[in-house]
């Protein structure tokens, strides 16, 4: 016994020095909020899911505090392990893929319920038209044959709360996408961001949170393709917006 410990000591000391020389080895690193980046299927030819997928991917990881799982199959709600991520990211419209089982359903609405997080992006609010509870995460939510949109182009994205931590620093900028207009619901919103739509001749939300009990919803209507994502403005937006649906903050 008196051998092993002379052995050990002097590594011990070692390690002690080298964190009272280096403090930055005795802290832990700062953990990493968990991401399930849910996508795989979309209903529009014009939606390249992938390539969406990819780019919000890519945004996500640009700001170095997120861990990103992707997932293809919606069937992992069904997960009891899905309490392992901070926040769900939904890319997704469910064309050709099932519907979520009950146990799914509850298993989302008790992990943003409970105090964790859903982003809600693009064509993904009109899924699951029969799980109203998901509609209510996502306060405003497209309805085929009463939402839609014009042409794509180019139209100027205004800030409306710039005091908000999600949207400080960002002006009003250009976006090049579809503007999401007539979007359904009636769910108390805090509207970030809005565009005036020639579509439908009114001012239409298109990134606002929703409170969901003791969680947060974050939603985009952004991102008809990779380029739409790319747009620096709408980066911040997301970076900022799943950080704040995962934490409750922005740093």
């Amino acid at each position: 016994m008196k051998t092993i410990r002379y052995y050990l000591l002097p590594a011990i000391l070692l390690t002690i020095g080298l964190m009272i020389s280096n403090p930055g080895l005795a802290a832990d690193a700062p953990k990493k909020i968990q991401v399930l980046l849910l996508t795989g299927d979309d209903v529009a030819p014009a939606h390249n899911w992938a390539e969406v997928s990819q780019a919000i991917k890519e945004t996500l990881l640009a700001a170095d505090n997120f861990q990103v799982t992707v997932c293809e199959d919606a069937g992992v709600l069904d997960s009891a392990n899905l309490n392992r991520y901070d926040v769900v990211f939904l890319h997704l419209y469910n064309a050709k893929t099932p519907a979520p089982s009950p146990a799914a359903r509850l298993n989302l609405v008790n992990f943003v319920r409970g105090g964790k997080g859903l982003v809600v992006s693009h064509l993904s609010s009109a899924s699951w038209a029969d799980f109203a509870e998901f509609r209510a995460m996502c306060g405003r939510y497209w309805v085929m044959g009463k939402s839609g949109h014009g042409t794509r182009s180019t139209f100027t994205a205004k800030v409306i709360k710039k005091d908000n931590a999600i949207t400080r620093g960002i002006e009003d900028f250009q976006a090049d996408d579809e503007l999401y207009a007539k979007l359904q619901g009636d769910a108390s919103i805090n509207v970030l961001v809005e565009a005036d739509s020639d579509w439908s001749k009114k001012t239409e939300p298109l990134a606002f949170t929703v409170d969901y009990g003791q969680g947060r919803v974050f939603h985009e209507a952004f991102g008809h393709d990779g380029k739409a994502i790319r747009n620096p403005a709408v980066q911040k937006l997301i970076q900022r917006g799943t950080q704040w649906a995962a934490t409750g903050k922005v740093e």
